[in-house]
């Protein structure tokens, strides 16, 4: 390319200077959508526990940090940075489609080698390794490539700010895109190829550009303002001493490890308060975004006018200080007890609205203040540059004169303090120290960042700091717990006309949970804002059928997997059958087992101290996915599927693993909620799993009649029901603590459990057509699921799959008395049951 003379060049560059912020715009879209697409596609793999997670994050945002170092070091400052740009953002759409094709091979070697011996996290990180580096990588290494265009002069660490901005204006249309479309409505594979489409199109314009400017040598750099102007040199040079470029970067890793523990912790809280739904997620992480992008915009314009970004950028983590004790009050003492019923509005796009002005009102102030850390940051390190003295004629460091390694720093120093703060926080500090304690010493880091950069005597006397570290201390000492109300009944607090008493409320590694008592007796269990087990009838019925309906239907079940601990009422109710010999409880939440499950001691009959039972601590479709063993029932409780993750264990991949895990004779049992829910997703849970078991049968756990939740049943052969022989069975002396315990859930004989008969895949057939099949490339159920977390229509959806209810004869089998006892109670009016 050509060298163009310098006068009309720099005019020329000038005005192409907007259109970069459309390229990053872009960009930053394309770089949501991979981020979401590929933690829900490894997620699958690895599975979705706080570890998994932790690795996902760890690896994600390392490849960005490394990338963002190493760019200026392997790049000579000599090709065109619009050049670079473009051939890097080739590589990210080229690696994003790499990742779609060649994740199943590469997941072939990882099943393969999981649970051999190795160890377990460290393939985990290989796993994700090569799957994240190489386009993580590249895509740290845009905005080090692009600063190459501009000065470290205030006007052209505007711009680098102003491109930061840009990027995070797309991040949040990415996120919204991909959260409440493409992936509702399409899969992954359509999204990646979104993705890749837009990089397409900012690798094509951005070399278009470069070769309408043409060549420029590194010691030209784009001028930041038009050819002819003046201007001072970022800060007042004359008049201050070199400052360390070291304590820059400590702030700014500061900053961004608070600023990434406060997303954490937010996250938390806000979905207890809205509902953990895929839609929820989405709109945290897009007003996180905008904040950031009008914190940057903000902090940007500053850099152009201040002669003391060090001072402003110590003040503006001073402010956080504030900003975070406010958020903490408005999530633990306000927004949770806002006059607020969700059920009132059947519309969910109207609860989504009130959903983001919530999340803007309680995080978008502090978010504000970290997206302008980064630009003053920039305009911190580059005042060092200009305020260091250099002889005369002397050559001053390969730094000074390279904005790409200046940059590169700032933004690697900022991502590795993220990776930290989100680790610690998710990993140790949440179970360890809690949500209130943590944000009291996020409080602590950014007063800490602040004194850093204002801890000069020109800039503040002892008196000031005094002072401040007075006020930080008030507000340290003021910030509230978490409310256990909040914990145990989330986005419907406000409605509740009784809370109980409060038994125990802890906040997990992945989890927060609570137990709590009622006035008259009943004992509940709560996770993400909602009961998820109880003492209640209606919830012992549903958990003593999922227990013993498969126990008594196998012929001599000795084995058995159980998803999910919750009170430990299904598990316990094995416990009771003669010919068990091995429990095995998989639970992603460490503190059910250890804690919750003993507040439920009298009805899971002690499950947790008995010898035949080993709790396993993973994501139940990682283990189920790498486990060697086989199993005679599995049985599944997992949490609602409107709850962000919980699809994955409604997928038809995942059923067909359970089926291969099962041993000859096998039977899986299943969950499905009718209530919170809606007839779409209910319809693709059922389907979904008649897709892999073709002869299973529906049980329905209605409240006198009236629809509540089912059990799903599948087996790999046709089954038959010998009621009869079930009845034998149960009035044998060493089934008597089985009876007792039907007994106590309201079954009084074998035609009682049996007569829950609710259908099977041939008849419901007509009734489950056009039903969206959960897969893992779409996880279609959690975007339907999550669409009805605020509807109660469980009558009605149970009214409607009754209609298709047949008896089938060749089913039940046995005497022509057992079968016409059964025939009538099926027949039998719903209100009469």
């Amino acid at each position: 390319m050509r060298e163009l003379d310098t006068g009309s060049s720099n005019l020329a560059s000038w005005r192409f200077l907007p259109l970069l912020l459309v390229l990053f715009a872009g960009s930053g879209c394309a770089a949501l959508i991979y981020e979401i697409v590929w933690f829900q596609m490894l997620q699958l793999l690895i599975g979705s526990s706080a570890i998994s997670l932790g690795v996902l994050l760890g690896t994600f945002m390392g490849g960005m940090c490394l990338g963002s170092l190493a760019c200026a070091r392997l790049v000579s400052p000599r090709r065109h940075p619009l050049g670079v740009y473009a051939l890097l953002e080739t590589g990210i759409g080229l690696f994003g489609l790499g990742v779609l094709l060649l994740l199943p091979v590469i997941a072939r070697v990882y099943l393969a080698l999981a649970g051999q011996g190795l160890f377990e996290m460290g393939i985990r990180g290989v796993l994700c390794g090569l799957c994240l580096l190489p386009p993580t990588f590249l895509m740290g290494a845009t905005l080090p490539a692009i600063s190459r265009w501009v000065e470290t002069s205030p006007r052209g660490v505007a711009w680098l700010g102003f491109f930061y901005c840009g990027n995070i204006a797309g991040a949040v249309f990415g996120c919204l895109l991909a959260g409440f479309y493409i992936l509702r409505v399409y899969d992954m594979a359509v999204a990646t190829y979104v993705a890749a489409g837009i990089n397409a199109v900012v690798a094509g314009l951005a070399f278009s550009l470069a070769a309408l400017q043409g060549h420029r040598r590194s010691t030209e750099p784009l001028p930041s303002k038009p050819a002819g102007a003046t201007e001072a040199p970022c800060g007042n040079a004359s008049r201050r001493a070199p400052m360390s470029s070291g304590l820059v970067y400590l702030t700014i890793a500061l900053s961004g490890a608070c600023a990434l523990s406060a997303e954490v912790i937010w996250t938390r809280l806000l979905s207890l308060m809205l509902g953990a739904t895929v839609y929820t997620f989405s709109i945290i992480l897009a007003v996180f975004l905008i904040g950031l992008g009008l914190g940057s915009g903000v902090g940007s314009l500053a850099t152009r006018t201040t002669a003391r970004p060090r001072a402003m950028l110590g003040g503006c983590q001073w402010l956080l200080v504030a900003a975070i004790a406010l958020s903490a009050h408005l999530l633990s003492r306000s927004l949770p007890f806002w006059p607020i019923n969700p059920a009132l509005s059947k519309n969910p796009w109207f609860i989504f609205q009130l959903d983001f002005l919530r999340c803007a009102w309680a995080i978008l102030p502090a978010a504000c203040l970290w997206g302008a850390s980064f630009p003053l940051a920039l305009a911190a390190a580059s005042d060092r540059r200009a305020s260091a003295e250099t002889p005369a004629g002397s050559e001053t460091a390969p730094d000074d004169r390279d904005p790409g390694r200046l940059v590169g720093k700032i933004y690697a120093a900022n991502t590795l303090g993220a990776i930290l703060g989100a680790l610690a926080c998710s990993l140790i500090l949440v179970p360890w120290l809690g949500t209130q304690q943590i944000q009291r010493l996020m409080m602590a880091l950014s007063f800490l960042a602040g004194a850093l950069m204002l801890a000069s005597p020109k800039v503040l006397r002892v008196a000031g700091l005094a002072a401040a570290s007075g006020l930080t201390l008030l507000l340290v000492w003021a910030v509230p717990k978490v409310p256990w109300e909040l914990i145990a009944f989330g986005r419907y607090l406000p409605t509740r006309t009784e809370l109980g008493t409060n038994l125990f409320a802890g906040e997990g590694m992945n989890a927060s949970v609570a137990v709590t008592e009622t006035s008259t007796g009943i004992r509940n269990f709560h996770v993400s804002g909602k009961i998820e087990a109880s003492t209640d009838t209606a919830d012992m019925r549903l958990q003593r059928m999922l227990g013993h309906l498969p126990a008594l239907l196998h012929p001599q079940p000795r084995s058995v997997l159980i998803v999910g601990c919750g009170a430990g009422v299904t598990a316990g109710s094995f416990t009771v059958h003669p010919s068990i010999e091995k429990l095995v409880i998989c639970e992603i939440e460490p503190l059910i087992p250890k804690v919750v499950a003993r507040y439920f001691d009298r009805e899971n009959y002690r499950v947790l101290q008995d010898p035949r039972l080993q709790v396993v601590y993973d994501d139940a479709r990682h283990y189920v996915l790498t486990t060697r063993d086989r199993f005679d029932i599995i049985t599944s409780d997992p949490i609602h599927p409107w709850v962000k993750g919980a699809a994955t264990l409604y997928t038809r991949e995942y059923f067909e693993t359970c089926r291969r895990h099962l041993n000859p004779g096998g039977l899986v049992t299943q969950w499905v909620p009718l209530y919170e829910s809606n007839p779409a997703a209910a319809k693709s849970e059922i389907a979904t799993f008649f897709e892999v078991f073709p002869n299973g049968t529906v049980w329905g756990n209605d409240q006198q009649g009236r629809g509540y939740d089912l059990v799903l049943m599948g087996s790999v052969d046709p089954m038959q029901i010998d009621l009869g022989k079930v009845q034998k069975r149960l009035g044998g002396a060493d089934y008597q603590r089985v009876a007792d315990s039907l007994r106590n859930a309201g079954f009084r004989s074998a035609l009682s459990l049996l007569g829950t008969y609710a259908g099977r895949a041939s008849d419901l057939r007509p009734w489950l057509a056009g039903a969206e099949i959960n897969r893992d490339r779409n996880l279609r159920l959690q975007y339907l699921a999550g669409l009805g977390l605020n509807l109660y229509q469980p009558d009605a959806i149970y009214s409607d799959m009754l209609a298709y209810r047949k008896f089938p004869e060749d089913l039940f089998v046995g005497s022509d008395e057992w079968a016409q006892a059964l025939r009538t109670a099926l027949e039998r009016p719903r209100a009469e049951k």
